[in-house]
Protein backbone atom coordinates (compact mmCIF):
# COMPACT_ATOMS: atom_id res chain seq x y z
CA UNK A 1 0.00 0.00 0.00
CA UNK A 2 1.56 3.48 -1.08
CA UNK A 3 0.90 6.40 0.83
CA UNK A 4 1.14 9.39 -0.55
CA UNK A 5 2.58 12.98 0.69
CA UNK A 6 1.15 15.85 0.36
CA UNK A 7 3.49 18.72 -0.72
CA UNK A 8 2.36 21.83 1.22
CA UNK A 9 0.80 24.89 -1.03
CA UNK A 10 0.95 28.12 -0.34
CA UNK A 11 -2.87 29.65 -0.83
CA UNK A 12 -3.87 33.37 -0.27
CA UNK A 13 -7.14 34.97 0.90
CA UNK A 14 -8.44 38.21 1.73
CA UNK A 15 -11.10 39.12 3.99
CA UNK A 16 -13.67 41.96 1.94
CA UNK A 17 -15.64 44.47 4.20
CA UNK A 18 -18.31 46.28 2.58
CA UNK A 19 -19.74 49.89 4.42
CA UNK A 20 -21.96 48.15 6.16
CA UNK A 21 -19.46 46.20 7.69
CA UNK A 22 -20.71 42.88 6.27
CA UNK A 23 -18.00 40.30 4.62
CA UNK A 24 -17.77 38.97 1.23
CA UNK A 25 -17.98 35.31 1.17
CA UNK A 26 -17.81 32.94 -1.61
CA UNK A 27 -19.81 29.20 -1.31
CA UNK A 28 -17.06 26.76 -3.11
CA UNK A 29 -17.49 24.88 -6.31
CA UNK A 30 -14.18 22.57 -5.73
CA UNK A 31 -11.93 20.65 -3.57
CA UNK A 32 -10.66 21.57 -1.04
CA UNK A 33 -13.78 22.21 1.35
CA UNK A 34 -16.30 22.19 -1.71
CA UNK A 35 -19.80 23.10 -1.07
CA UNK A 36 -18.41 25.74 2.10
CA UNK A 37 -18.35 29.65 2.23
CA UNK A 38 -14.86 31.07 1.83
CA UNK A 39 -13.06 34.32 2.00
CA UNK A 40 -12.12 35.08 -2.00
CA UNK A 41 -8.94 33.77 -2.44
CA UNK A 42 -6.55 31.13 -4.11
CA UNK A 43 -3.16 29.61 -5.37
CA UNK A 44 -0.11 31.75 -5.48
CA UNK A 45 1.64 31.48 -8.31
CA UNK A 46 5.56 30.77 -8.89
CA UNK A 47 7.70 33.90 -8.04
CA UNK A 48 4.77 35.89 -7.11
CA UNK A 49 4.86 37.73 -3.95
CA UNK A 50 1.65 37.30 -1.54
CA UNK A 51 0.62 40.55 -1.38
CA UNK A 52 0.31 40.59 -5.51
CA UNK A 53 -1.08 37.18 -5.73
CA UNK A 54 -4.11 38.50 -3.57
CA UNK A 55 -4.85 41.28 -5.64
CA UNK A 56 -5.13 39.43 -8.83
CA UNK A 57 -7.24 36.34 -7.27
CA UNK A 58 -9.99 38.77 -5.84
CA UNK A 59 -9.60 40.75 -9.53
CA UNK A 60 -9.76 37.76 -11.37
CA UNK A 61 -12.41 35.93 -8.97
CA UNK A 62 -14.84 38.75 -7.97
CA UNK A 63 -14.13 41.91 -10.29
CA UNK A 64 -12.50 43.99 -7.49
CA UNK A 65 -9.74 46.15 -7.62
CA UNK A 66 -8.08 46.17 -3.93
CA UNK A 67 -5.00 47.48 -1.88
CA UNK A 68 -3.93 45.46 0.51
CA UNK A 69 -4.53 47.11 4.28
CA UNK A 70 -3.15 44.47 6.47
CA UNK A 71 -1.71 40.89 7.06
CA UNK A 72 -4.80 39.18 9.25
CA UNK A 73 -3.39 36.14 10.06
CA UNK A 74 -2.28 32.61 8.64
CA UNK A 75 -4.23 29.80 8.24
CA UNK A 76 -3.86 26.11 7.77
CA UNK A 77 -5.48 23.16 5.79
CA UNK A 78 -4.28 19.60 6.32
CA UNK A 79 -6.51 17.11 4.92
CA UNK A 80 -4.54 13.77 4.72
CA UNK A 81 -7.17 11.83 3.29
CA UNK A 82 -7.34 13.98 0.17
CA UNK A 83 -3.29 14.51 0.33
CA UNK A 84 -3.91 17.80 0.95
CA UNK A 85 -2.04 20.72 3.00
CA UNK A 86 -2.71 24.12 2.17
CA UNK A 87 -0.88 27.15 3.79
CA UNK A 88 -2.63 30.39 3.43
CA UNK A 89 -1.81 34.37 4.27
CA UNK A 90 -4.56 35.90 4.92
CA UNK A 91 -4.93 39.94 4.41
CA UNK A 92 -7.40 42.50 5.06
CA UNK A 93 -8.16 44.47 1.80
CA UNK A 94 -10.11 48.03 1.28
CA UNK A 95 -12.00 47.99 -2.18
CA UNK A 96 -10.44 50.51 -4.25
CA UNK A 97 -13.01 50.64 -7.35
CA UNK A 98 -15.35 47.91 -9.11
CA UNK A 99 -18.65 46.35 -8.32
CA UNK A 100 -18.39 42.38 -6.64
CA UNK A 101 -20.00 39.76 -8.92
CA UNK A 102 -18.87 36.28 -9.41
CA UNK A 103 -16.64 35.60 -12.50
CA UNK A 104 -16.54 32.29 -11.76
CA UNK A 105 -19.90 31.18 -11.87
CA UNK A 106 -18.95 28.15 -14.15
CA UNK A 107 -15.66 27.20 -12.38
CA UNK A 108 -14.31 27.83 -8.88
CA UNK A 109 -17.39 29.93 -6.97
CA UNK A 110 -20.36 28.59 -7.14
CA UNK A 111 -22.62 31.65 -5.34
CA UNK A 112 -21.11 35.15 -3.73
CA UNK A 113 -22.87 36.44 -0.84
CA UNK A 114 -22.80 39.79 1.60
CA UNK A 115 -23.11 38.67 5.32
CA UNK A 116 -23.02 40.11 8.73
CA UNK A 117 -20.44 39.24 10.79
CA UNK A 118 -22.94 38.12 13.39
CA UNK A 119 -25.06 35.84 10.89
CA UNK A 120 -22.68 34.05 9.22
CA UNK A 121 -23.34 30.46 7.09
CA UNK A 122 -22.72 27.77 9.48
CA UNK A 123 -20.56 25.66 6.74
CA UNK A 124 -17.58 27.63 6.63
CA UNK A 125 -14.33 26.39 4.88
CA UNK A 126 -11.75 26.11 7.86
CA UNK A 127 -9.15 28.34 6.59
CA UNK A 128 -12.63 30.99 6.48
CA UNK A 129 -12.29 30.50 10.47
CA UNK A 130 -9.59 31.89 11.76
CA UNK A 131 -9.81 35.53 9.65
CA UNK A 132 -12.93 35.93 10.90
CA UNK A 133 -12.67 34.94 14.75
CA UNK A 134 -9.71 37.65 14.02
CA UNK A 135 -12.20 40.35 12.19
CA UNK A 136 -14.75 39.04 15.30
CA UNK A 137 -12.19 39.58 18.43
CA UNK A 138 -10.91 43.12 16.79
CA UNK A 139 -14.63 44.54 16.78
CA UNK A 140 -15.20 43.22 20.55
CA UNK A 141 -12.03 44.94 21.85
Amino acid sequence: MSTTIAIPRLGVGAVILNDKNEILLVLRNRDPEKNTWSIPGGKVDPYEQLETSVIREIKEEVNLDVEVKALLCTAETILPENGEHWVSVIYEVTILSGEARNLEEDGAIGDMRWFSLDALPSNLACFAVPAIEHLQNRNRS
